[in-house]
């Protein structure tokens, strides 16, 4: 995750395989979860085609991740949909008004090292 940014540049998206800390995972089936970049920002990890979850309750154990590294503007209803997936109260949800750019990922496999 340390030398992300470096690997990333000034390109939209970089092929990368990544070790890092599981810090949120979505809580309805454990279909994303997210890891803390090095500027302490979260950067979700979804799963390529939507073909497999990962445990729901692996927040701080490590985990390596292998596909894309990705910078996306995230719309409103998609950054709402998440805090509902993490069990964020209704009155957070609400409190998301903007678009978000983000740096994002997509997995095509995942592995729990803890």
């Amino acid at each position: 995750m340390s030398e992300l940014r470096q690997v990333l540049g000034g390109q939209d998206s970089a092929q990368v395989k990544l070790v890092g800390t599981a810090a949120e995972v979505c809580q309805a089936k454990g279909c994303w979860l997210t890891l803390t970049t090095a500027e302490g920002k979260a950067m979700r990890v979804r799963f390529k085609d939507y073909a497999f979850f990962v445990p729901k309750d692996i927040s701080g154990k490590t985990v390596v991740i292998n596909g894309w590294a990705h910078r996306e503007v995230v719309p409103v209803e998609d950054l709402q949909h998440y805090a509902k997936d993490a069990g964020k109260s209704a009155k957070e949800v609400a409190a998301i008004t903007q678009p978000e750019e983000q740096l994002n990922f997509e997995a095509d496999g995942v592995l729990v090292q803890d």
